[in-house]
């Protein structure tokens, strides 16, 4: 049996703070008692706050009702001995974001982090929870450049990677040579709904600011191996990507192109992802898929609207595997990019850290 961990929210107005909401409603181990967002929604009851940017096909939490939302800069040490850790995903400049997570961090509250700030910073762990759980021994070091016992940082990846990165990991062993990838992205993907986005119905947008260089680099450092305090980027396969916004609510779609050096059979693609399973299965964490990767062999799946879903969100998918004429094979991935991809995915890191420790 774990125990309870109190936990905050910070960023909770915004379209992944929501997310985290409606995920930690009934939540066995985490146990929302804050709620914080900026200086204009501070003082607010929740739902006064959020008004009519509630973007959730679900009502807002009973528990969240009741709870005046906090300012996320101004009132950090008001947390201090209220919670164990705090989920980060807020809509800020950059190096704005970077000084409120190590503030946070240095007042000894673990942060776990949906935001981009602080993915390439060396010493911070980015984590995909089935594929490279052994990163978090860098947060040790973290620590001691922090001066912190308990604070610390931890990431989870751009929301694009996992409609890829997670059918690409256990095909490593055939030698991972050349990956070219383009993802056709949800509009939850920029906080967007079809309201809120007018200019996305009958389109396509060909270019999301950033989301090309994340999906080339990150990837290298997911791969990579902790030394000397820091993790150290893999340097192959070499990848390219092109990333596209299209008229979808919820889930990103990969068309992924890829070459190996030692070329494996359909049969043995096929059984890798069918049989590769990481430590949130092993441990059994609340929010695992039972099952993480899931092939479908309709030639017209896997889609958005029928398996967005799948394990609860929690799932990658993929579909059409076949033999490619300028690489070895091509085929399609598929993750729900705000489960999965955003608070999801940052409630199984969570987890993970809980399994192991890092918040005791």
């Amino acid at each position: 049996m774990v125990k309870k961990y109190k936990v905050a929210i910070i960023g909770a107005t915004g379209m992944v703070g929501q997310r985290f909401l409606t995920l930690l409603d009934g939540h066995p181990w985490f146990e929302p008692v804050a709620l914080l967002a900026s200086a204009r929604s501070a003082g607010k009851k929740y739902p006064e706050a959020v008004g009519d940017k509630w973007a959730m096909s679900v009502p807002i939490p009973a528990y969240a009702k009741s709870i005046t939302v906090l300012d996320a800069e101004k009132d950090a040490e008001k947390l201090v001995g209220k919670v164990d850790f705090v989920f980060c995903a807020v809509n800020m400049k950059k190096e704005e974001i970077k000084a409120l997570e190590e503030r946070y961090a240095k007042l000894e509250i673990p942060v776990v982090s949906n935001n981009s700030a602080h993915r390439s910073t060396p010493d911070v762990p980015m984590i995909i929870p089935e594929i490279n759980a052994e990163h978090l021994e860098v947060i040790a070091a973290q620590r001691k450049r922090l001066g912190t016992k308990r604070g610390f940082i931890a990431v989870k990846s751009n929301c694009s990677l996992q409609s890829y990165v997670p059918l690409l990991h256990p095909l490593k062993r055939f030698g991972l040579k050349r990956v070219a990838v383009c993802t056709y992205q949800a509009i939850s993907g920029a906080g967007k709904t079809f309201a809120t986005m007018p200019e996305i119905t009958d389109n396509i947008i060909p270019f999301i600011g950033g989301e090309e260089e994340k999906s080339e680099q990150e990837p290298l450092k997911i791969w990579g191996t902790v030394g000397n305090g820091a993790i150290v980027p893999a340097t192959s396969p070499a990848i390219t990507a092109q990333c596209l916004r299209v008229p979808v609510t919820d889930g990103h779609t990969a068309a992924v192109f890829v070459s190996f050096e030692q070329k494996p059979t359909e049969e043995e693609i096929l059984s890798a992802w069918k049989h590769f399973a990481g430590e949130p299965q092993a441990l059994s964490l609340p929010s695992a898929p039972k099952q993480f990767l899931h092939y479908m062999a309709e030639e017209n799946r896997p889609q958005p609207k029928l398996d967005r879903n799948t394990e609860n969100g929690m799932a990658v998918c993929a579909g059409r595997l076949r033999k490619d004429n300028l690489f070895d094979y091509k085929f399609i991935g598929f993750s729900h990019n705000t489960l999965r991809g955003a608070a999801g995915g940052a409630v199984l890191l969570a987890e993970l850290l809980a399994a192991k420790g890092y918040f005791d």
